[in-house]
């Protein structure tokens, strides 16, 4: 059993780490530093957080004038809150100027469990992939996560990272030569029947369904797309001419989200099968986390279902 680390655990510590080294980051949040980790720099390194209160909008519009002055502002809230109640805020002082802002989204998606629907974001992706020039980052885990702070801290401009309330499974130090590098995909399992893409949580739901897939003959592959924004066009070119059949998953609903990306690079390359596993425009509700989840079929036999149906419109 692999270990498990909640992603916002892992962005903490990576955030106390990169961000004491680097004097040019500036930590904000909007009054809940204790459940984003982002409390974790700011016992670290106190002269260099702000905690703003329940003032989103406000929070956007400090970071982007932060950033004007050189700094690197990260800015924190629940991925509902982060997105959602700021969009215009974002759209307008940190998209439109292409500013160095940071957004970070925590307890994103169905598994935030019993906040129930207002809080649990699905829609998120969707929202800042829609802007020019926001590039958007979802770690499946741990290693994942650690990784993406130093790489969105390094790159010039406007960022959103998506991180997870509860604990998972920790995989990608199993993946032979892993690395971390933005815009890039990852290939965590070969195969040649049908390719899967797989984004956060869903890589180690993936992994599992492809078990249970070679249980029965298939082979699957399996990609994880920790970069939803810029895509990596390459390898979901590759995957379709090689495997003629695809399944994208995610804790997000289907419309406008990351299998949409996926979908709009394959139609443009090189049209097979698409199959989008996820929420199902609809919104979420509330109770444990795991049965969430297992109600919304966002789980490897939910997987295992998406592929069943892909594989019925494969190509002879």
């Amino acid at each position: 059993m692999a270990e498990k680390i909640a992603t916002r655990a892992a962005y903490g510590d990576a955030l106390k780490k990169d961000g004491k080294e680097n004097e040019r980051v500036i930590v904000l949040d909007a009054d809940l530093s204790a459940a984003t980790y982002s409390g974790r720099f700011a016992k670290e390194v106190p002269e260099r957080f702000i905690n703003c209160g329940i003032a989103e909008a406000n929070m956007v519009g400090m970071a982007a004038g932060l950033s004007t002055t050189g700094k690197i502002p990260f800015i924190h809230s629940f991925a509902m809150f982060s997105t959602g109640r700021v969009f215009d805020q974002i759209r307008n002082s940190v998209a439109y100027p292409h500013l160095n802002v940071k957004i970070v989204g925590t307890h994103a998606g169905l598994s935030v469990g019993e906040d129930g629907a207002t809080h649990q974001c699905l829609e998120d992706i969707a929202l800042m992939r829609v802007l020019p020039g926001m590039t958007i980052v979802n770690p499946c885990d741990a290693v994942e996560a650690d990784a993406a702070v130093k790489a969105v801290m390094d790159y010039e401009g406007p960022c959103y990272l998506r991180i997870g309330r509860n604990p998972v499974e920790v995989v990608m130090d199993q993946i032979p030569g892993y690395r971390f590098e933005l815009g890039k995909g990852v290939l965590a399992r070969d195969g040649k029947d049908v390719a899967i893409f797989a984004t956060g949580i869903m890589v180690q739901e993936s992994l599992k369904a492809a078990e249970l897939l070679a249980e029965e003959g298939i082979s699957a592959r399996v990609i994880n797309i920790h970069t939803i924004k810029p895509i990596d066009r390459d390898i979901i070119e590759k995957a379709a001419r090689e495997c003629g059949v695809i399944v994208t998953t995610e804790e997000h609903n289907i419309m406008a989200g990351f299998g949409s990306a996926v979908a709009e690079v394959v139609a443009e390359t090189y049209p097979v099968p698409v199959i989008r596993h996820g929420v199902n425009d609809e919104f979420g509700r509330s109770g444990a986390a795991q049965q969430v989840l297992d109600a919304y079929g966002i789980n490897a036999q939910g997987v295992v279902d998406a592929v069943h149906r892909a594989m019925s419109l494969k190509k002879k």
